[in-house]
């Protein structure tokens, strides 16, 4: 493997993987029925929220290394989660009321989403292992939606940032606008001659001989060339397992971590937006694009791209602090159970720990 290949790989192996399945299992299933052998541990309006939800979302985080570490931080991350249930089950009631509804295409779309970064083989075992079929994880997709359409419609088309407030942010914060050195905004196709049985593109497409990759990659710069979208082509195309499913993303690069001398200069001659000519680096064939450039200095309040950034995380402040009061609101007119909490309360904790 020559220098350019293990850059370009050590580059993108930084970010790590994540695993997006997890946030999804926050919603509950309201309408299930309560055997006698299913503990109810709180109702909202009437609705139960089961222990073996709350069970199976604490597996879940304890698998990604969150797991208590004594009974008595178990029982309080598991009163966490059923405090989450018990919102989210106010939100979607409230959606409902609302009229807030998702379409079959809309799910189609989050689902294949998910599924992209993995294989067919790897999604269905991502599934089993959170006890989850597709029928359930696309019911807790729609649930999902209808959330953030429901905070789209009551939270963020209240929310507005002016001028005054970025201004007085920039100062505050002046000091977070020095950029120490040039980082360049990396994004990249990359086709292997070896065969892959993870691939984790959307076409499920892998060239598995030296020809079949230059016939492919000739093929994807072709397309580049004709007006397609990059991140298009990366999506369906490309094979590397870090950033296919970004659309070739690899985020931010500082210009001193390039070392190999050929990958440096390319990427310093390229304007924001162009793109690279195909690129051979041992059994790997790689197009690269300039998404963005930061240059080195103190960037100015004036900069459109630091005003972006700042409305941004502005808007995403007052999103957290509406959306926190919004659910409270609700809370208040809902009639609320937790039976569990009352049960840690009644026993001290201790036995509550000891029986969870």
């Amino acid at each position: 493997m020559n220098h350019l290949h293990y850059e370009l790989i050590s580059i993108l192996r930084r970010g790590g993987a994540v695993l997006i399945l997890a946030s999804l299992v926050l919603l509950p299933a309201c309408n299930r029925k309560t055997g006698a052998d299913r503990e109810v541990w709180a109702e909202v309006d009437g609705q139960p929220i089961l222990r073996e939800q709350v069970d199976k979302i604490y597996r879940g985080r304890a698998t990604s290394g969150s797991e208590a570490v004594n009974p008595e931080q178990e029982l309080s991350f598991k009163l966490s989660i059923l405090n989450e249930l018990i919102n989210n089950q106010i939100l979607i009631a409230h959606a409902s009321r609302a009229r807030i509804s998702v379409s079959e295409a809309e799910i189609d779309t989050k689902v294949a989403e998910l599924q992209s970064p993995y294989t067919k083989e790897e999604f269905q075992k991502k599934l089993a292992d959170q006890g989850m079929s597709l029928n359930e994880l696309r019911q807790e997709v729609r649930q999902s939606l209808m959330i953030s359409k429901l905070i789209n419609k009551e939270i963020a088309a209240r929310l507005s940032v002016t001028d005054a407030e970025i201004a007085s942010f920039y100062e505050r914060n002046k000091a977070s606008f020095n950029v120490s050195e040039t980082q360049l905004h990396l994004a990249q196709i990359a086709v292997t001659s070896v065969p892959d049985p993870e691939i984790r593109n959307l076409k499920n497409d892998d060239a598995k001989t030296p020809v079949a990759a230059e016939r492919k990659i000739q093929a994807l710069y072709a397309q580049l060339q004709n007006g397609e979208s990059f991140a298009k082509v990366a999506q369906e195309y490309s094979e590397d397992p870090v950033t296919a499913s970004g659309g070739g993303d690899m985020g931010f690069v500082r210009l001193s971590e390039l070392k190999a001398p050929p990958l440096k200069q390319l990427v310093s001659s390229l304007k924001v937006n162009q793109m690279s000519g195909i690129l051979t680096s041992g059994n790997s064939f790689h197009i690269i694009k300039l998404l963005g450039r930061e240059e080195a200095g103190q960037r100015q309040l004036n900069d459109p791209q630091v005003q972006a950034s700042i409305r941004q995380n502005l808007m995403n402040e007052k999103e957290q602090l509406l959306k926190a009061a919004y659910i409270e609101v609700l809370r208040n007119r809902a009639k609320i159970e937790n039976f569990l909490a009352a049960r840690v309360v009644e026993d001290g904790g201790a036995k509550a720990a000891a029986r969870k």
